[in-house]
């Protein structure tokens, strides 16, 4: 049974920094690309970040020189390292893997970037 448990979110102050985390289970995580998505209050979920199980990476352009994404297949864990956060990286995030072609999501970790 595939499961993702994220953790790390909280309240940050813009310029600040948060480092995600989220752990797998039930695959071999190191065989799948994992993904980083987000959403606000009224807004569709986006994609945020991509790792693929060669470690190639790519960013939606609002994040891209502040976000990066990694992994570390031995812990079967995906982190979210986030600089300079901005108000408008506020959201809940959600981490996301597909495993024969069936989408597993976890929870979702609140990410609020407010003085």
């Amino acid at each position: 049974q595939v499961q993702l448990v994220e953790s790390g979110g909280g309240l940050v102050q813009p310029g600040g920094s948060l480092r995600l985390s989220c752990a797998a289970s039930g695959m071999i995580f190191g065989f799948y690309t994992m993904a980083w998505y987000r959403q606000a209050p009224g807004n569709q979920r986006e994609l945020v970040a991509i790792i693929s199980r060669d470690r190639s990476t790519n960013y939606t352009d609002s994040v891209k020189g502040r976000f990066t994404i990694s992994r570390d297949n031995a812990k079967s864990t995906v982190y979210l390292q986030m600089n300079s956060l901005k108000p408008e990286d506020t959201a809940v995030y959600y981490c996301h893997i597909r495993v024969r072609l069936r989408d597993y999501w976890g929870q979702g970790t609140q990410v609020t970037v407010s003085s």
